[in-house]
Protein backbone atom coordinates (compact mmCIF):
# COMPACT_ATOMS: atom_id res chain seq x y z
CA UNK A 1 0.00 0.00 0.00
CA UNK A 2 1.40 3.55 -0.81
CA UNK A 3 2.00 5.88 1.95
CA UNK A 4 0.94 9.40 1.52
CA UNK A 5 2.28 12.64 3.39
CA UNK A 6 -0.15 15.75 4.11
CA UNK A 7 2.54 19.18 4.58
CA UNK A 8 1.57 20.62 7.81
CA UNK A 9 3.24 23.91 9.56
CA UNK A 10 4.77 21.14 12.00
CA UNK A 11 6.56 19.29 8.78
CA UNK A 12 6.87 21.05 6.45
CA UNK A 13 10.60 22.18 7.50
CA UNK A 14 11.51 18.55 7.19
CA UNK A 15 9.49 17.35 4.03
CA UNK A 16 10.64 18.01 0.53
CA UNK A 17 8.16 19.72 -2.10
CA UNK A 18 8.66 17.27 -4.80
CA UNK A 19 9.52 19.49 -7.85
CA UNK A 20 12.89 20.88 -6.91
CA UNK A 21 14.69 17.97 -5.65
CA UNK A 22 18.24 17.90 -4.71
CA UNK A 23 18.74 20.71 -7.44
CA UNK A 24 21.01 23.34 -5.08
CA UNK A 25 20.14 26.13 -7.83
CA UNK A 26 16.41 26.11 -7.21
CA UNK A 27 17.26 26.60 -3.63
CA UNK A 28 15.74 29.87 -2.75
CA UNK A 29 12.84 29.19 -5.12
CA UNK A 30 11.80 26.13 -2.60
CA UNK A 31 11.78 28.31 0.45
CA UNK A 32 9.67 30.72 -1.11
CA UNK A 33 7.53 27.85 -2.37
CA UNK A 34 7.64 26.52 1.23
CA UNK A 35 6.45 30.07 2.58
CA UNK A 36 4.03 30.07 0.40
CA UNK A 37 2.28 27.18 1.67
CA UNK A 38 2.23 28.40 4.93
CA UNK A 39 0.30 30.76 4.50
CA UNK A 40 -1.97 29.35 2.23
CA UNK A 41 -2.36 26.55 4.97
CA UNK A 42 -4.68 28.81 7.10
CA UNK A 43 -6.98 29.25 3.71
CA UNK A 44 -7.55 25.14 3.23
CA UNK A 45 -4.57 24.58 1.21
CA UNK A 46 -3.74 20.97 0.98
CA UNK A 47 -0.38 19.80 -0.36
CA UNK A 48 -0.32 15.68 -0.60
CA UNK A 49 2.89 13.73 -1.60
CA UNK A 50 3.65 10.07 -1.94
CA UNK A 51 6.06 9.49 0.97
CA UNK A 52 9.19 8.73 -1.80
CA UNK A 53 11.87 10.81 -3.05
CA UNK A 54 10.07 11.43 -6.58
CA UNK A 55 7.53 14.38 -8.06
CA UNK A 56 4.60 12.31 -7.05
CA UNK A 57 2.13 15.21 -5.73
CA UNK A 58 -1.39 17.07 -5.83
CA UNK A 59 -2.15 20.18 -4.45
CA UNK A 60 -6.06 22.01 -4.28
CA UNK A 61 -7.40 24.57 -1.97
CA UNK A 62 -10.90 26.82 -1.83
CA UNK A 63 -11.82 28.27 -5.11
CA UNK A 64 -12.33 31.31 -2.82
CA UNK A 65 -8.49 31.94 -2.10
CA UNK A 66 -7.07 29.92 -4.56
CA UNK A 67 -4.48 32.22 -6.36
CA UNK A 68 -6.33 31.48 -10.10
CA UNK A 69 -8.79 34.62 -11.83
CA UNK A 70 -11.41 32.35 -11.07
CA UNK A 71 -14.89 32.76 -9.15
CA UNK A 72 -16.83 30.06 -7.72
CA UNK A 73 -18.01 29.23 -4.73
CA UNK A 74 -17.84 26.15 -2.56
CA UNK A 75 -15.48 24.45 -4.75
CA UNK A 76 -12.00 23.19 -4.55
CA UNK A 77 -9.35 23.95 -7.15
CA UNK A 78 -6.85 21.67 -7.86
CA UNK A 79 -3.54 23.66 -8.58
CA UNK A 80 -1.13 20.27 -9.77
CA UNK A 81 -1.73 16.38 -9.91
CA UNK A 82 1.74 15.44 -11.09
CA UNK A 83 3.23 12.04 -11.48
CA UNK A 84 6.64 11.73 -12.88
CA UNK A 85 9.19 8.93 -13.85
CA UNK A 86 9.59 5.87 -12.74
CA UNK A 87 5.88 6.39 -10.97
CA UNK A 88 3.38 6.36 -13.75
CA UNK A 89 1.04 3.71 -14.30
CA UNK A 90 1.16 2.56 -10.94
CA UNK A 91 -2.09 4.26 -10.10
CA UNK A 92 -0.93 6.71 -7.79
CA UNK A 93 -2.35 9.76 -10.00
CA UNK A 94 -5.69 7.99 -9.37
CA UNK A 95 -5.27 7.40 -5.56
CA UNK A 96 -3.88 11.40 -5.20
CA UNK A 97 -7.19 12.56 -7.43
CA UNK A 98 -9.63 10.35 -5.56
CA UNK A 99 -8.31 11.38 -2.26
CA UNK A 100 -9.17 15.17 -2.99
CA UNK A 101 -12.02 13.86 -4.69
CA UNK A 102 -13.48 12.60 -1.21
CA UNK A 103 -11.59 14.95 1.12
CA UNK A 104 -13.41 17.71 -0.76
CA UNK A 105 -16.93 15.75 -0.61
CA UNK A 106 -16.45 15.18 3.27
CA UNK A 107 -15.71 19.00 3.52
CA UNK A 108 -19.18 19.83 2.41
CA UNK A 109 -17.94 21.16 -0.95
CA UNK A 110 -20.07 21.37 -4.06
CA UNK A 111 -17.48 19.85 -6.35
CA UNK A 112 -13.76 20.19 -7.32
CA UNK A 113 -12.44 21.93 -10.54
CA UNK A 114 -8.92 22.80 -12.44
CA UNK A 115 -7.32 24.14 -15.34
CA UNK A 116 -6.48 21.91 -18.65
CA UNK A 117 -6.29 22.83 -22.36
CA UNK A 118 -7.40 21.48 -25.44
CA UNK A 119 -3.93 21.24 -26.74
CA UNK A 120 -0.92 19.48 -23.79
CA UNK A 121 0.63 22.70 -21.97
CA UNK A 122 3.02 22.83 -19.35
CA UNK A 123 2.29 22.27 -15.83
CA UNK A 124 -1.60 21.55 -17.00
CA UNK A 125 -3.33 18.11 -16.11
CA UNK A 126 -4.29 15.49 -18.68
CA UNK A 127 -7.79 16.26 -19.67
CA UNK A 128 -8.47 12.78 -20.61
CA UNK A 129 -7.37 11.69 -16.89
CA UNK A 130 -10.30 14.06 -15.73
CA UNK A 131 -12.75 13.04 -18.00
CA UNK A 132 -12.29 9.87 -17.14
CA UNK A 133 -13.51 10.90 -13.22
CA UNK A 134 -16.22 12.66 -14.86
CA UNK A 135 -14.72 15.86 -14.88
CA UNK A 136 -16.52 18.42 -17.85
CA UNK A 137 -15.98 21.07 -19.42
CA UNK A 138 -17.90 24.58 -17.60
CA UNK A 139 -15.80 27.17 -19.12
CA UNK A 140 -13.27 28.12 -21.44
CA UNK A 141 -10.68 30.90 -22.91
CA UNK A 142 -8.73 30.31 -26.56
CA UNK A 143 -7.16 26.66 -25.48
CA UNK A 144 -7.57 26.76 -21.67
CA UNK A 145 -10.32 24.78 -20.17
CA UNK A 146 -11.66 24.81 -16.86
CA UNK A 147 -13.36 21.50 -15.79
CA UNK A 148 -15.48 20.78 -12.96
CA UNK A 149 -16.40 17.51 -11.19
CA UNK A 150 -19.69 18.32 -9.87
CA UNK A 151 -21.05 16.38 -6.37
CA UNK A 152 -24.62 18.39 -6.39
CA UNK A 153 -26.46 20.76 -8.67
CA UNK A 154 -24.89 23.77 -8.15
CA UNK A 155 -23.40 27.25 -9.84
CA UNK A 156 -20.10 26.40 -11.79
CA UNK A 157 -16.87 28.02 -11.22
CA UNK A 158 -15.87 30.48 -13.84
CA UNK A 159 -12.98 32.60 -15.50
CA UNK A 160 -12.78 36.37 -14.40
CA UNK A 161 -13.78 38.61 -17.21
CA UNK A 162 -10.49 40.20 -16.74
CA UNK A 163 -8.09 37.01 -17.38
CA UNK A 164 -10.30 36.81 -20.81
CA UNK A 165 -8.60 39.99 -22.64
CA UNK A 166 -5.54 37.52 -22.43
CA UNK A 167 -3.94 41.12 -23.20
CA UNK A 168 -2.19 43.71 -21.07
CA UNK A 169 -1.45 47.30 -21.92
CA UNK A 170 2.78 46.93 -21.59
CA UNK A 171 4.27 46.51 -24.83
CA UNK A 172 7.40 45.47 -23.72
CA UNK A 173 8.38 41.36 -23.04
CA UNK A 174 6.26 41.27 -19.74
CA UNK A 175 6.26 38.00 -17.55
CA UNK A 176 3.34 37.57 -14.93
CA UNK A 177 5.03 35.10 -12.00
CA UNK A 178 4.15 33.58 -8.43
CA UNK A 179 6.41 31.63 -5.68
CA UNK A 180 3.84 28.86 -6.10
CA UNK A 181 5.90 27.65 -8.35
CA UNK A 182 9.45 26.68 -7.03
CA UNK A 183 11.00 26.93 -10.23
CA UNK A 184 10.21 30.50 -10.86
CA UNK A 185 12.57 32.47 -8.69
CA UNK A 186 15.97 31.11 -10.33
CA UNK A 187 14.64 31.75 -13.95
CA UNK A 188 13.59 35.50 -12.56
CA UNK A 189 17.10 36.22 -11.72
CA UNK A 190 18.67 34.44 -14.72
CA UNK A 191 15.99 36.27 -17.39
CA UNK A 192 17.04 39.78 -15.13
CA UNK A 193 20.60 39.26 -15.56
CA UNK A 194 20.31 38.54 -19.35
CA UNK A 195 18.36 41.55 -20.12
CA UNK A 196 20.54 44.00 -18.20
CA UNK A 197 23.70 42.31 -20.56
CA UNK A 198 21.77 42.57 -24.08
CA UNK A 199 19.95 45.76 -22.66
CA UNK A 200 16.75 44.63 -23.12
CA UNK A 201 13.15 46.04 -21.91
CA UNK A 202 12.06 43.01 -19.84
CA UNK A 203 9.07 43.59 -16.68
CA UNK A 204 7.92 41.14 -14.32
CA UNK A 205 4.79 41.50 -12.36
CA UNK A 206 4.94 39.27 -9.10
CA UNK A 207 1.61 37.99 -8.44
CA UNK A 208 2.15 37.97 -4.64
CA UNK A 209 -1.26 38.60 -2.95
CA UNK A 210 -4.67 36.86 -3.92
CA UNK A 211 -6.37 39.96 -5.16
CA UNK A 212 -3.53 40.33 -8.39
CA UNK A 213 -4.00 36.14 -8.55
CA UNK A 214 -7.83 37.42 -9.36
CA UNK A 215 -7.36 40.15 -11.28
CA UNK A 216 -4.22 38.89 -13.53
CA UNK A 217 -4.77 39.58 -17.07
CA UNK A 218 -4.98 35.67 -18.38
CA UNK A 219 -5.86 32.19 -16.85
CA UNK A 220 -2.38 33.03 -14.69
CA UNK A 221 -0.89 29.25 -13.68
CA UNK A 222 2.40 29.79 -12.13
CA UNK A 223 4.40 32.04 -15.42
CA UNK A 224 2.39 33.83 -17.89
CA UNK A 225 4.97 35.86 -20.65
CA UNK A 226 3.46 38.75 -22.92
CA UNK A 227 4.86 40.39 -25.60
CA UNK A 228 3.67 43.50 -27.42
CA UNK A 229 0.08 43.00 -25.06
CA UNK A 230 -0.54 39.99 -26.52
CA UNK A 231 -0.32 36.68 -24.28
CA UNK A 232 2.23 34.23 -25.87
CA UNK A 233 2.57 31.40 -23.18
CA UNK A 234 2.85 29.78 -20.10
CA UNK A 235 6.19 28.32 -20.70
CA UNK A 236 8.83 28.91 -17.52
CA UNK A 237 11.70 30.64 -19.73
CA UNK A 238 15.29 30.50 -18.85
CA UNK A 239 17.92 32.97 -21.06
CA UNK A 240 18.17 30.84 -24.26
CA UNK A 241 14.20 30.39 -24.71
CA UNK A 242 14.09 33.87 -24.52
CA UNK A 243 16.58 34.95 -26.86
CA UNK A 244 15.35 32.28 -28.95
CA UNK A 245 11.58 34.22 -28.76
CA UNK A 246 12.61 37.58 -29.37
CA UNK A 247 14.94 36.54 -32.48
Amino acid sequence: MNEYINLTAENIEDEHICCAIGDPKHQQGVDCKKEWIKNKLKDGHVFRKLNARGKIFIEYEPIETAWVPINGKNYEYIYCLWVAGSFKGKGIGKELLEYAINDSKEKGKSGICTLVSKKKKPFLGEKKFFEHYGFEVVDSIGDYELLALQFEKSETPKFNDNARTMKTENQDFTIYYSNECPYVEYEVKELSDYAKEKNIKLNFIKIDTLEKAKNAPCIFNNWANFYKGEFISNTILNANALEKLLK
